[in-house]
């Protein structure tokens, strides 16, 4: 039984893409900048060929093992939903609206009556410091907070001792039956905190997201009618909205990620293992901390050998990103990049890297090409390439 495992690295983008000057992004680069701006090293990594990066700056192995290049993201946009879409196979050919300026008061009022209860906030911040600022006010009246950043979603945070974590779940289920046609946005973001007062407020790890269903088929809509097992781990259900998966594991941030990676590899199956570790993004990349970014890629590059020993002769690797988030980079958003991608099987005896790839979209080509579903998604399958390094 053959196993392809899609390991995505949120935000670790690998240099700008030619367009991101339309995005203010010009010389935005994820994982160089972190090494250069914290002399990081990724010794595993750059042994799968990481180093024949460029832009990675970090030194070639010379005796690297596998497939290395860029992947280019053809959708418009920077965002998870379109990043992880178009790898699954469905390209957006526009993007996902966003409200810079908060939404309009026709909406909101929509929304506050369809909950039952007044809002605040309603304007782009940061996750983090909008609870500090309002997060005293919804303690004392109860009223969610709903704000958005730079990206195309609409986020609810709410105390977990206020709102419930299954009452909030449904106030974000409401919004996205709510957010549809012009007001279409990627994901509805549950953000549940605690703390009892300003200053002290901490979001948790019941976060949820609730995104649109893909456009299109997916290669978890076709491995899982073909028959095939397709396993999420993350928030990859809530990324595809639940479809084309037959089991998954919502654990949260990156050492659960891992674990529950580690622990579905104990077991033979035919598909494919999906995983998202969001802490890269999530929790440093939008604070712009370049320091426990590069931290926490060194974890990442300690359990892999873990991960590569787990796999059976005949499984297929893959590692790569959604979108950039540089923590040395302006601002606090997404950053329009580049996606790594390395390739690896036990049977890869040789390095090579390849020119910049078309879309990310290549990805799934290639797995569907791994189990023998012929050629899809308009995109190009590199497994031939790798399988000559065997």
């Amino acid at each position: 039984m053959s196993r392809a495992v899609l390991i995505v690295l949120d935000s670790v983008g690998a240099g700008a893409l030619p367009d991101a000057g339309k995005y203010g992004d010009e010389g935005a680069n994820t994982l160089g900048n972190t090494v250069k701006a914290t002399g990081l090293r990724l010794p595993n990594l750059e042994r799968m060929g990481l180093g024949a990066i460029p832009q990675a700056a970090l030194p070639e192995h010379p005796e690297a093992r596998g497939l290395s290049a860029r992947l280019r993201e053809r959708a418009p946009g920077k965002d998870t939903t379109t990043g992880h879409w178009e790898m699954a196979g469905v390209t957006l050919r526009a993007p996902f609206p966003t409200f810079p300026d908060g939404f309009p008061e026709e909406l909101i009022s929509r929304f506050e009556a369809a909950i039952g209860t007044k809002t605040l906030g309603n304007f782009a911040a940061s996750g983090t410091a909008i609870i500090q600022q309002l997060g005293e006010e919804h303690v004392r009246t109860g009223y969610p907070i709903v704000y958005t950043s730079a990206d195309s979603v609409f986020q609810i945070a709410a105390h977990e001792e206020v709102v419930p974590l299954v009452k909030l779940y449904e106030i974000c289920e409401t919004a996205r039956d709510l957010l549809t046609g012009e007001y279409a946005v990627g994901r509805v973001i549950a953000r549940p905190f605690v703390g009892g007062r300003a200053g002290e407020f901490t979001r948790t790890a019941a976060r949820r997201d609730f995104s649109l269903q893909p456009p299109g088929c997916t290669v978890l809509d076709d491995l899982k009618s073909a028959g095939r097992e397709v396993v999420g781990i993350g928030k990859i259900e809530d990324i595809f909205a639940g479809r084309g998966l037959t089991q998954s594991d919502h654990a949260a941030g990156n050492k659960a990620c891992i674990a529950a990676t580690l622990q579905a590899l104990e077991r033979p199956f035919e598909g494919l293992l999906f995983v998202n570790l969001v802490d890269f993004d999530m929790v440093h990349g939008h604070r712009r901390d370049a320091e426990n970014y590069a931290r926490a890629l060194r974890e990442f590059d300690d359990a892999l050998p873990g991960i590569m020993k787990a796999m059976s002769p005949g499984d297929l690797l893959l590692i790569t990103a959604d979108h950039g988030c540089d923590p040395t980079f302006k601002g606090t958003d997404h950053t329009r990049e580049h996606a790594p991608l390395l390739a690896w099987k036990r049977e890869t005896r040789r390095h090579r890297h390849l020119e910049d790839r078309e879309t990310f979209a290549d990805i799934a080509a290639t797995i569907a090409d791994f189990f023998g579903l012929g050629e899809r998604y308009g995109a190009s399958s590199f497994l031939k390439e790798l399988e000559g390094l065997s």
